[in-house]
């Protein structure tokens, strides 16, 4: 007994662990630890708020935090479900993006290609030499929107259709960097598009064929930046 008793004091017994915030691993332990904390204590999540913003956390940070938990009577924190990113669909949203650039790309290859066909520059080529090219590219072009846009239909339907039975899935990180690396080069594509046209313009060299390719280029990535910045507003009213 006596030993045993002296063995004890050497090796005390393990202490539990005390619980740790849902989101140390993702968020500054700073402000995840302080609302968890607050949280505990029966704080509200509107002063929790008010509070995190006069000391200089952003929105997005405060509402990052706050949303990792769930808000019920339960004594303690409840953590939320937090979105597992699996390799199939990280695939699957590589997939999709690649797929709709290629879409794209191809679609406006037609229209230029068609274009060239019917607007010719003929000081440029003033024998026609450009015609086979022009529409070798279109038949290309066309095997590669056959195979790319449908593929592309399908992966967005299988997402949204993953998407509507489990919401926690648009909250994918790789989802969200996709969308804005696609609005970030289409802003680009718009921005040199513009910046085309007024030098054209400038330079007193705006033809009927230049103004169609600079409208083809424009519309396309118009397009793109429109939907997926109207999607972005709409996950955002959602959340």
């Amino acid at each position: 007994m006596r030993l045993f008793s002296h063995t004890s004091k050497l090796f005390p017994s393990p202490i539990p662990p005390k619980p740790v915030p849902v989101s140390y691993r993702h968020m500054s332990q700073q402000i995840d630890s302080f609302v968890y904390e607050a949280l505990t204590k029966g704080v509200s999540r509107p002063a929790i708020k008010a509070a995190l913003k006069d000391a200089g956390w952003s929105d997005d940070e405060v509402k990052q935090t706050l949303d990792a938990y769930h808000e019920s009577d339960f004594p303690i924190p409840v953590p939320r479900r937090k979105p597992y990113l699996s390799a199939r669909e990280a695939f699957m949203y590589l997939l999709m993006f690649l797929t709709l650039y290629i879409s794209a790309f191809s679609f406006g290859t037609i229209l230029f290609q068609t274009i060239n066909i019917y607007l010719p520059d003929v000081l440029s080529n003033p024998y026609g030499y450009y015609y086979d090219g022009a529409r070798q590219m279109i038949r290309w072009s066309t095997a590669a929107l056959l195979i790319a846009y449908p593929l592309f239909l399908w992966i967005s339907y299988m997402l949204s259709k993953a998407m509507s039975k489990d919401s926690a899935k648009r909250a994918s990180k790789i989802r969200k960097w996709l969308t804005y690396i696609t609005l970030f080069i289409a802003a680009g594509v718009i921005i040199g598009d513009l910046i085309g046209l007024v030098y054209n313009f400038l330079g007193g060299e705006l033809t009927l064929r230049f103004i169609l390719k600079v409208l083809t280029v424009g519309s396309i990535a118009g397009a793109i930046f429109g939907y997926y910045l109207w999607d972005l507003r709409k996950e955002e009213k959602e959340a």
